[in-house]
């Protein structure tokens, strides 16, 4: 078994089609589908159901991609583990975070890290909540700012940074603008503009919504935080958004006000692989986070 043929079975069964796989790797069909099919000899079983110029992965091939990609991401981070431990403050790391902590919370954070590290690189992927927990779980990326922190997964370890407050966002013509705070019960009859389902925010807004008896009514969906907003500001109905999204970009045409009964929070932090260690740059900003959000009071509770 060679490394080459891994690399080609990996990107294989990711893209289930040789040719794109073939074009991916800049090598030709042929010799992907030679490297494919020695790689089933040697093991003595298929790995892939050919459905015309597709491919599937057969049970055991499942099982065996599954071991392949930890297995590659040992040695990748072996040549990482080798290049860094020579300078630390040369490496690179891979974060991932979600679109709510992408305007304030992760800018900052990097920012503040470079001034004592700038020759660190970073590779940032950003994506929704369970996806990132599943990349850092599989070694794709290092480590995760989320929220709220998942303290209860098998593969990933969670460190809080704070909790914050959900507040409602209005457009300023609604008939609670003018109010200091409210009740989360006072938006019933409200069209909510949420995150679709599946995505952590909705989630935590549904569930405070059932606590006091209703479901809330919702009238549009957007993937990203500064969507959600644009659709508030143009009057198209209300949300709750985390306190840490709108620092510095509320927008024109919204009020913001304070949720105080019952008090909708998350946490944010950052997840970690559990049963792997940390590369030597990757323990550089995993420790400067801790020491710089306990240092920020802006971060802290009330």
């Amino acid at each position: 078994m060679e490394l080459r043929q891994i690399q080609y079975f990996i990107e294989v069964a990711k893209r289930e089609h040789v040719t794109d796989a073939a074009l991916h790797l800049h090598v030709a069909q042929s010799a992907v589908s030679r490297q494919i099919f020695n790689l089933e000899s040697e093991l003595g079983v298929d790995l892939f159901v050919r459905e015309g110029r597709n491919v599937k992965l057969t049970p055991i091939g499942r099982i065996f991609l599954e071991h392949m990609e930890e297995a590659v991401t040992i040695l990748e981070n072996a040549q990482r583990e080798i290049s860094e431990y020579l300078d630390p403050g040369q490496g690179t790391i891979r974060v991932g975070f979600p679109s709510s902590l992408a305007t304030h919370t992760m800018p900052t954070a990097i920012s503040g890290f470079r001034e004592r590290y700038p020759n660190v690189k970073f590779q940032l992927k950003q994506g929704a909540y369970y996806h990132l927990i599943e990349l850092v779980a599989k070694g794709e990326i290092d480590m995760a700012l989320l929220g709220p922190v998942p303290m209860d997964e098998k593969k990933v370890k969670g460190s809080i940074f704070f909790t914050e407050d959900l507040v409602a966002l209005l457009p300023k013509d609604h008939r609670l603008a003018g109010e200091t705070s409210l009740k989360l019960s006072q938006l019933r009859d409200d069209s909510f503009i949420l995150f679709p389902n599946g995505f952590i925010l909705r989630e935590v807004l549904v569930e405070a919504c059932a606590k006091l008896g209703f479901q809330p009514n919702v009238s549009f969906e957007g993937e990203d935080i500064d969507a959600i907003k644009g659709l508030v500001a143009a009057g198209l109905g209300v949300t709750l958004i985390p306190e840490v999204t709108i620092f510095d970009n509320r927008p024109k045409s919204t009020v913001i006000i304070p949720v105080i009964e019952p008090k909708v929070t998350r946490t944010v932090g950052v997840i970690i692989p559990r049963h792997r260690q940390l590369l030597p740059t990757q323990n550089l900003f995993y420790h400067f986070l801790m020491d710089f959000f306990s240092r920020h009071e802006q971060y802290q509770d009330e």
